[in-house]
């Protein structure tokens, strides 16, 4: 129970590491507003969570949209009576390719997804945070910052960028007692993984799992355990670390 009575904001919350990472926040005694544009199975996940005797609510929206980040504070406070925990977790990819064959439309989508969607939600929750002097954020980033691969160049960019912005406003929230961390997962079983790979087959993913140490992808409960520390107080002295969750394949 590291998160009894913590209530949590997380993103792309319908499906793959921001299920995992639900999931384990509930187990942990948090209160969860669980947030994505996939409406019917956002619902299906709540339902799931508060039938096991948890407390989630859904919020269908955009994370490219202002309003939506606004919104999800408004019923955090409204349902649980604020807000300590925001994790930026939805993102999208790109199918492996060159990076001068990207469509300007895709690369817009991109980024509007896994940079502008940080900065709205800071836009929205820090205010909150600095006002109760406590708070933690966690952006979910990716190895592809840390270690890009090629033909992967624009969405190992945004995630570049995402670790980037989780050092600098760790800095300059720390006098707030706010804390900022990422993650960096490795694929994972989740609905990105035939993206990331150009396909899936059981040769590709004998390819692909022959570059991780450990032999495995990254899974939601690897994320969900490795995020429920960070936004624990086991984890108050941590801030503005971008934690491999990839079986040594950074190495």
């Amino acid at each position: 129970m590291r998160l009894k009575d913590r209530i949590a904001l997380v993103t792309g919350a319908a499906s793959g590491f921001g299920e995992g990472i639900a999931r384990r926040f509930v187990e942990e005694g948090a209160r969860v507003i669980l947030m994505d544009r996939d409406g019917p199975r956002l619902r299906a996940v709540a339902e799931s969570l508060n039938a096991a005797g948890g407390e989630a609510a859904p919020l269908e929206a955009d994370v490219t949209e202002g309003a939506s980040f606004s919104a999800a504070v408004d019923l955090a406070r409204a349902r649980f009576g604020g807000l300590d925990v925001l994790v930026n977790n939805a993102g999208i990819g790109h199918a492996p390719r060159p990076m001068e064959s990207l469509e300007e439309a895709e690369f817009d989508r991109i980024m509007a997804v896994n940079v502008r969607a940080v900065y709205l939600g800071a836009r929205a929750v820090v205010p909150v945070f600095k006002a109760q002097r406590s708070g933690a954020i966690l952006n979910i980033a990716s190895t592809g910052g840390v270690s890009p691969r090629p033909n992967l160049t624009w969405y190992n960019a945004s995630k570049g960028w995402m670790i980037s912005a989780t050092q600098a406003m760790a800095v300059e929230l720390a006098p707030f007692g706010v804390r900022v961390n990422a993650l960096n997962p490795v694929a994972g079983e989740t609905p990105l993984l035939k993206t990331f790979m150009g396909g899936d087959s059981p040769e590709i993913r004998a390819r692909f799992l022959a570059s991780i140490p450990l032999g495995r992808f990254s899974t939601p409960q690897d994320m969900g355990a490795a995020a429920a520390f960070l936004c624990s107080e086991e984890a108050g002295m941590i801030t503005g670390v971008a934690l491999n969750v990839d079986g040594g394949r950074c190495i």
